[in-house]
């Protein structure tokens, strides 16, 4: 199949969270299946600064309401059977620190950049005659592509292709006013309750919803939350309505990357059959943070974003009567500036005890993985997460709440390989922590927790059979 995916980022040329992974590593599996993938993205300003991008020869020339806009398309080939294609515009992602937005917020031109994302991707896939079998589309700012399929390109070869749209996190949705409709040369027939319309605004990942063939979304537990009030952010109905064409299909991780085996931030390897390497991480970490006084002592670990949907708030009301009995947390994150004062605070109050990093820092997020007993993700929501998966693979023992992708990869029980809480409340929170510690003072059940968390394959080898066994469907309708 040819596969034309369209992302706002993508690792490694940019990234915010997720999705960034996503749009790096699935295209990349496909490939590797014998695909023909093409991803096309914007070029953001630190995009600039690498050095092999080739011109394709190719320029867009794209006519709005608002203006012209256009620049060159540019080509990163990553391997025979894929290549990223940049789109290049100045005024959209050029000299902006941010992609979406900077410390006064979203930028209020995001309408506009990602209209020129969403046409201009098609328009250099025609340009370069690549006329693909599936589009795959990613989260609010590619909601554009399929009215643009059907209303602009009818009559190309590109009409053919089937979307495919995928929700990250339902939460972030683009709701612009309905003067965008104008700005953007939107029909107003599609400014209905069935169409693009949202609360008397534009919402632009409804319209990948509406319009696309078939959606998709991180984790099967999280494709039947987002059907639920609770969850639905307001599209909850339109997704029951769809819900024959929605699936979910678990993310993968980076298996190279995250390999205990292999890893070269940590000061000593390991792997499932010998486990001696993860105590000379433990120490490593803790005098990282400078807890160096006791290395029994079961460690805490998170590293996150630090936001309301990720729980922090719920674990700064818990920590301070965990922290009563003999353990060791360390935090490594940055965010919510309320949320990293309150970490700071916890470090102040319990100095010997706990350790705070605020900011991001790969190498130390990989020693947090290795070197802790326990890692902490208590999320309100969670539509699939990565750490858990990570947690598992350097067997360290995750404590997850209930929900989203958390449910479909750590299975709680005596048997399972992580610890489980239904209630966001701080009662059930420190359950599980009190249990951790009893799992802690029993070593041979401690390490059959870690075997069996070790030895679950979550590489995107299986993710992408899944995606390919979905697009191979669409195409044989």
């Amino acid at each position: 199949m040819k596969i034309l995916f369209i992302a706002s980022e993508v690792t490694p040329f940019s990234k915010t969270g997720g999705l960034g992974d996503v749009a790096g590593a699935l295209p990349t599996a496909l490939a590797a299946l014998g695909h023909d993938v093409k991803i096309v993205t914007p070029r953001y300003q630190d995009v600039r600064n690498t050095g092999h991008l080739e011109p394709t020869g190719q320029s867009l020339v794209l006519r709005f309401p608002f203006g012209e806009a256009g620049g060159p398309v540019l080509s990163a080939r990553l391997s025979e059977r894929l290549e990223v294609l940049f789109l290049e515009n100045e005024a959209f992602f050029g000299g902006r620190k941010g992609l979406y937005g900077d410390g006064g917020g979203e930028f209020p031109d995001n309408p506009r950049r990602f209209a020129y994302l969403c046409i201009g991707a098609l328009q250099a896939a025609q340009r370069l005659r690549f006329f693909p079998d599936i589009i795959h589309l990613h989260d609010w700012q590619t909601g554009l592509v399929p009215v643009a399929l059907r209303r602009g390109f009818q009559g190309t070869p590109l009409a053919r292709a089937k979307c495919v749209f995928t929700i990250h996190n339902l939460a972030y949705q683009g709701h612009f006013p309905k003067g965008t409709m104008e700005d953007l040369g939107l029909p107003w027939d599609l400014f209905t309750p069935d169409g693009v319309e949202f609360y008397d605004q534009v919402n632009f990942l409804k319209s990948g919803l509406v319009f696309s063939e078939a959606l998709t979304t991180v984790s099967p537990t999280y494709a039947r939350e987002i059907q639920t009030a609770e969850q639905g952010y307001g599209l909850d109905g339109l997704l029951r309505r769809r819900s024959h064409a929605l699936t979910g299909i678990l993310n993968g991780i980076d298996a190279h990357e995250w390999n205990p085996r292999t890893d070269s931030y940590l000061p000593e390897r390991y792997g499932p059959d010998d486990l001696g390497g993860k105590a000379a991480c433990k120490r490593a970490l803790l005098e990282r943070f400078g807890l160096s006084g006791d290395t029994g002592a079961p460690v805490f670990g998170i590293v996150s974003r630090l936001a309301w949907q990720k729980g922090v708030d719920l674990l700064l009301e818990t920590l301070p009567a965990a922290l009563q009995a003999d353990l060791r947390f360390v935090a490594v994150g940055n965010g919510d500036p309320v949320l990293e004062a309150g970490l700071l605070a916890l470090q102040a109050r319990f100095p010997k005890q706990v350790g705070v990093h605020i900011g991001f820092d790969p190498e130390l997020s990989h020693l947090v993985e290795a070197g802790s007993d326990f890692f902490l993700m208590p999320s309100r929501y969670e539509p699939c997460g990565l750490n858990q998966m990570y947690s598992l693979r350097y067997g360290t023992v995750p404590i997850v709440r209930a929900t989203g992708g958390l449910v479909d990869t750590v299975e709680g029980g005596l048997d399972g390989n992580g610890i489980l809480f239904e209630s966001f409340h701080r009662s059930a929170l420190l359950a599980a922590i009190r249990r951790a510690l009893a799992l802690y003072a029993d070593p041979v059940r401690l390490g059959d927790f870690r075997g069996r968390g070790m030895g679950k394959d979550f590489s995107w080898a299986a993710s992408a059979r899944k995606y390919e066994s979905l697009f191979a469907s669409l195409v044989a309708e």
